[in-house]
């Protein structure tokens, strides 16, 4: 019997030297290689024009032998990534950045989702909780988070609030996530959800991933947006950070390069 097989390739587009996106691409490498997919990383100088940049997304678009692309974000201030995500092929846009893959996910397409809303929305389905009803909050309503978990749950019929700069006053954001059985938070500041801003026994997503100096050690860490060692003593479910969402993302994002390469 004839044995075929096929080579799966994601490039990812990094324009600078951020260490935190490098950091990333590093993860996304490691787990790429230990399921065979082959990863390239691209690197641009940070001094590339916009234009520039998008002639390179569209020789990738082009090049038939690359299966998925991501971008790394940040980019440099005088680029804008809007723009550049924008350029990218819907067809390998594995990160679900593409504007028309994010219109996909109001139509109830949820692979073409981002893969950090993918990830928050699998682990809150591990938890078991029926979402048919369940009171979800999600406390940030950027476009890679907040707008389209907020989407993907409603497609599964949970009465779902979202929270954001505008619900500026601590006590109204508590008397939002008080009520949560679920309570999903991507906003970027460091504890800013507080244990007794949770419902007892509630599932709790931490997206956020903040660097921070540890007032003893002096020493740089990870931390999330739930000031965990109080809201773990609340919650009935909690994702550490870091090694909660992080993990699952990437997981997703081999999932999408799948799904890519099989189109």
């Amino acid at each position: 019997m004839a044995c075929f097989t096929f080579s799966i390739v994601i490039s990812a587009v990094l324009v600078g030297d951020n260490a935190g996106a490098r950091i990333y691409a590093k993860m996304q490498a490691k787990s790429c290689e230990q399921v065979g997919i082959a990863y390239e990383l691209k690197e641009f100088s940070d001094d590339i024009s916009e234009a520039g940049l998008l002639g390179e997304i569209q020789k990738l678009n082009d090049d038939d032998s690359v299966d998925g692309m991501i971008l790394q974000m940040p980019v440099p201030e005088h680029i804008n990534a809007r723009t550049i995500q924008a350029g990218i092929a819907p067809k390998k846009d594995v990160d679900g950045v593409n504007p028309a893959n994010l219109g996909r996910v109001v139509m109830g397409h949820p692979e073409g989702a981002p893969c950090t809303a993918q990830a928050a929305v699998r682990l809150v389905e591990e938890t078991g909780i029926d979402l048919y009803g369940a009171e979800v909050v999600v406390v940030g309503h950027s476009e890679i988070v907040g707008k389209p978990v907020a989407l993907l749950l409603l497609d599964k019929f949970a009465t779902t609030t979202v929270c954001h700069i505008g619900t500026s006053d601590v006590g109204m954001l508590e008397e939002h996530t008080t009520k949560a059985d679920i309570l999903i938070v991507a906003v970027g500041v460091p504890g800013l959800i507080k244990g007794d801003m949770i419902k007892p026994g509630a599932a709790v997503i931490d997206v956020g991933i903040n660097r921070v100096k540890d007032p003893e050690s002096g020493k740089s860490k990870t931390v999330g947006d739930v000031a965990f060692d109080e809201a773990v003593e609340v919650a009935g479910i909690i994702t550490p950070v870091p090694g909660g969402v992080g993990p699952i993302t990437t997981a997703m994002l081999l999932h999408s390069t799948l799904l890519a390469a099989k189109a």
